[in-house]
């Protein structure tokens, strides 16, 4: 091989190593990928524009969505908790906040920040399957896990007063002939470290205020209906910033990136 030719594969390999670091950007202040949109940049405004409640039967909240805009603690900027009054109590469902986009595969960005100890939310994929947020629990109900089912591989959370953040890779359920063919599967990051790699989720948990499908056979019943991402009120001081998402088709692949 020669020396311009081996500059040229040298610099081949370089340019694709540098193009799957930016691919699998993760962690706090990740940007949003080439083709993502910013569903949440911590203003009232952004909040407004592109989420709305969850009407759910369990749902008690009035519009206009009542999740205040609030002061960073950490850099000042903007924020938005979400302890809605509807939810005192630990009352999800009534006054959760779902993107008014749905989705079947898709790529997501979510960062959060945990305020007092035992602050507790969640991020439901499809406004389905629930990635937990939990101060103070570890275990398949504790924050990171898929709920129920899968426990995070390693404890990567910032703790309180911190800001940590999720991505997330989400394969839809697929559906042959109106039958369940492969449930959905998910990959996720905290803070920048795998914790679940192309997990299997086998239904929604929680119960009919849970989310889509909860109510069908126990929550086994998942139908093909696109979802939005939702966040779930529990009357606690958890806040939300920097949350973008972006449609993907994983038709033939996995979750892992």
């Amino acid at each position: 091989m020669n020396n311009k030719v081996f500059q040229r594969l040298a610099l081949s390999l370089a340019l694709v190593a540098v193009a799957t670091l930016v691919q699998a950007q993760t962690g706090v202040g990740a940007k949003p990928e080439k083709g993502a949109k910013i569903y949440l940049d911590g203003s009232k405004k952004s909040l407004e524009k592109n989420w709305e409640y969850w009407e759910g039967p369990r749902f008690s909240a009035e519009n206009p969505i009542k999740w205040p805009e609030v002061a960073d603690p950490v850099d000042g900027g903007k924020a938005i908790s979400s302890n809605d009054p509807s939810s005192a109590g630990g009352l999800y469902g009534a006054s959760d906040v779902v993107t008014k986009d749905k989705f079947e595969d898709f790529r997501a960005h979510v960062e959060f920040f945990i305020k007092s100890e035992g602050g507790n939310s969640g991020v439901y994929l499809q406004n389905r399957y629930e990635v937990q947020i939990l101060d103070g629990d570890y275990g398949d109900h504790g924050l990171a896990a898929l709920i129920n089912e899968h426990i995070p591989t390693s404890e990567e959370y910032y703790g309180i007063g911190k800001w940590n953040a999720y991505d997330i890779e989400f394969k839809a359920a697929r559906f042959e002939g109106g039958k369940l063919a492969e449930k959905p599967r998910a990959t996720v990051y905290l803070n920048g470290v795998k914790i679940h790699e192309d997990k299997e989720i086998t239904q929604v948990w929680g119960g009919p205020n849970s989310g889509l499908d909860g109510g069908n056979e126990g929550g086994k019943g998942i139908t093909d209906r696109p979802g939005g991402l939702k966040l779930q009120a529990e009357g606690h001081d958890v806040y939300y910033r920097n949350i973008w998402i972006k449609k993907i088709d994983l038709d033939g692949k996995s979750t892992d990136f």
